[in-house]
């Protein structure tokens, strides 16, 4: 596929909301937000959880304000397909990196197999790859990883639900295990690769990843076309809001409250959504440290603050 032109001239500038992209193989999450600034007509436009050029599915793509909750979006569990090479080990855990010499990994048994990857599941403590975008010291693992320093990165504790053989094939002297993951934010694939082949004695490492689901949100069919002249459909503030948090419908009054910043009476015990009567996302709420309040986690609506009430 190839990558957009800069010299298209920008549509009318469309309203706030995400669109549901599936990301396409060799393409950056950065040249995908670049494409949709260009058919949607605003700057205004940023993606919630990175995907590699080698990944490909679901990315989800904030739209003016819809940006800002981009950072709550990308907390929610994810789902993702992988294949696994068991036999050979890479210096960025998938099939980009500098690859080791091979082991023959062709013997391995279905129980060998599981054996190895029961202690993966669950709450674990992982580290991540070194090539993820972690910060270390002010600047991303990748970048210092490509520099040719060493990176140490201190291990963090992630859930991992769901991590099964779907599939598996003898390639020469390499076992390929097709594998479906479903996890906790800051999971990485890649480091669930390199820990099952480490276990097994062989290495291991990923040679496709696609990401099937954040949230309450799965692969759009049909797929949005990047490279169609015409914007992609945008899906509602609101509408998000259902699909992934909890909601309240609050009263006008309340609505105006929280456009000032202030806290309402509702009773919630975690981030929660409040919608006004029409359906228009207001704000998240958390609770507040006062029983019987919320408070605003950040406030969303069109004009924070109404006409008549400045």
């Amino acid at each position: 596929m190839s990558t957009p032109s800069a010299t298209e001239a920008p549509p009318k500038e469309t309203g706030s909301g995400i669109v549901l992209v599936v990301k396409p193989q060799g393409w950056t999450s950065h040249q995908v937000v670049g494409r949709l600034r260009r058919l949607l007509g605003t700057r205004k436009v940023g993606h919630a959880g990175t995907l590699d050029p080698m990944a490909t599915g679901l990315l989800i793509v904030g739209v003016n304000r819809a940006t800002r909750l981009l950072g709550h979006l990308a907390g929610h569990d994810k789902t993702y397909l992988a294949t696994i090479r068991l036999g050979q080990s890479s210096t960025t855990d998938d099939a980009e990196g500098e690859l080791s010499e091979a082991v023959d990994a062709s013997g391995l048994t279905a129980e060998e197999v599981e054996d190895s990857m029961a202690p993966l599941r669950g709450l674990i403590e992982q580290v991540p790859s070194s090539v993820s975008a972690i910060k270390v010291d002010g600047k991303r693992a990748y970048a210092l990883a490509r520099e040719g320093a060493e990176v140490e990165l201190k291990s963090r504790q992630v859930e991992v639900t769901r991590f099964e053989v779907t599939g598996r094939r003898r390639e020469g002297q390499f076992l390929d295990l097709d594998v479906v993951v479903d996890c906790s934010s800051g999971t990485y694939i890649r480091a669930l690769a390199r820990d099952l082949g480490r276990a097994l004695g062989v290495g291991g490492h990923l040679t496709m990843l696609r990401r099937t689901r954040i949230g309450g949100f799965e692969l759009p069919e049909p797929a949005p076309d990047l490279e169609a002249e015409h914007a992609p459909p945008v899906t509602p503030m609101g509408e998000v809001a259902r699909r992934s948090f909890p909601y309240v419908t609050v009263t006008d009054e309340q609505a105006r409250a929280l456009g000032y910043g202030q806290r309402v009476r509702s009773q919630i015990a975690a981030t929660t959504a409040a919608l006004s009567k029409d359906g228009e996302l207001i704000a998240l709420l958390e609770p507040d440290p006062e029983a019987g309040w919320a408070k605003p986690l950040a406030v969303l609506a069109s004009s924070a603050r109404p006409e008549g009430n400045h």
